[in-house]
């Protein structure tokens, strides 16, 4: 059990440092990146993600390439517009609705995006659930003039999303209904989003989330959970495994860290990412690496909660 803790370049979900756990087992290693506010019970679909990795490898690719997007995180229209530029993506993901920041900002990044990537560029925003119903109408009716492929997550509960996804003409992804929920499944049943967004760790692994994606029956987009390269190449096992997928996945976040565990890391190259798995390379590793007792009690903690726990789709680890 390796602890690594990773700068970020951009503060990103309030947080400056990506910290998490690599755990080394007979399929290769696994990644273990829970963020701090997550308790053991939901941490422990996190470490099952880290086993499965680890212990018994995922299923074969589809495909040999994966498109992806650019993430642009709550920074000024400037810097979005270099990032976006200097990405070589043909789709971005835009944060917007940070706290402290106004709806001036977010409509001035993406107004930044869209003349970055162009009129045959994609642009994507992502709220984090951070708008009310009257809210979220209002911004994306005001965002969609840049021209909206989706809104990801524009509300907190499945009623919100629902209500909102009546009231706008823009496509509705949920990302934290499905990734945060007892049962992911409900959103479809709610009729509270177009897309899913699903994410290895948080929901138990590639298998597991492959079983969400075929019983939620919608168009899916992988996303990371800005992990290290290891994390990385479980979304890339997903997306790879996929019978279908029509959009570009959120998994180009490696321009977020300084720094990461391998050699040859899971950057995007003309806006796609080759399906492969990079071996942990033992320099980088022990130039990130901590000695981190709270996170170690995490996944002794995780681990506790795992065993019997079921996992989305209704089975065990």
């Amino acid at each position: 059990m390796r602890v690594y803790s990773i700068p970020m370049r951009t503060r990103f979900r309030g947080i400056t440092q990506r910290e998490g756990v690599l755990i080394q087992g007979p399929a290769g290693w696994g990644e273990f990146s829970p963020f701090a506010e997550y308790g053991p019970a939901e941490c422990a679909r996190w470490l099952a993600a880290a086993r499965e990795a680890a212990c018994d490898g995922w299923p074969a690719p589809v495909r040999d390439r994966v498109p992806v997007n650019v993430t642009i995180p709550a920074v000024g229209p400037e810097r979005a517009f270099t990032m976006t530029r200097a990405s070589g993506c043909r789709t971005a993901k835009v944060k917007v609705a940070e706290r402290g920041q106004c709806d001036a900002d977010d409509l001035a990044r993406v107004e930044a995006v869209r003349d970055a990537i162009g009129p045959g560029g994609q642009v994507r925003v992502d709220v984090n659930g951070g708008w009310d119903v009257e809210h979220a109408a209002r911004m994306i009716r005001a965002l969609d003039r840049f021209g909206l492929e989706y809104v990801e997550q524009p509300c907190a509960t499945l009623e919100e999303l629902a209500l909102v996804r009546r009231r706008v003409d823009v496509p509705v992804a949920a990302d934290e209904s499905i990734r945060r929920a007892e049962d992911p499944l409900k959103v479809r049943a709610a009729g509270a989003a177009d897309i899913a967004v699903l994410k290895v760790q948080p929901l138990g692994g590639v298998r597991a989330a492959l079983r969400v994606a075929e019983a939620c029956a919608l168009p899916v987009v992988v996303s990371s959970a800005v992990e290290t390269s290891v994390g990385l190449a479980a979304g890339l096992a997903l997306a790879a495994a996929l019978p279908d997928l029509p959009y570009a996945c959120g998994l180009g976040t490696l321009s977020l860290l300084d720094g990461d565990v391998v050699a040859d890391p899971l950057a995007p190259v003309g806006g796609e990412i080759a399906v492969r798995r990079p071996e942990v390379d033992e320099g980088a590793l022990r130039r990130c690496e901590v000695d981190d007792e709270g996170w170690r009690r995490r996944v002794a903690e995780a681990g506790a909660h795992l065993d019997g726990a079921p996992l989305p789709g209704g089975v065990g680890r």
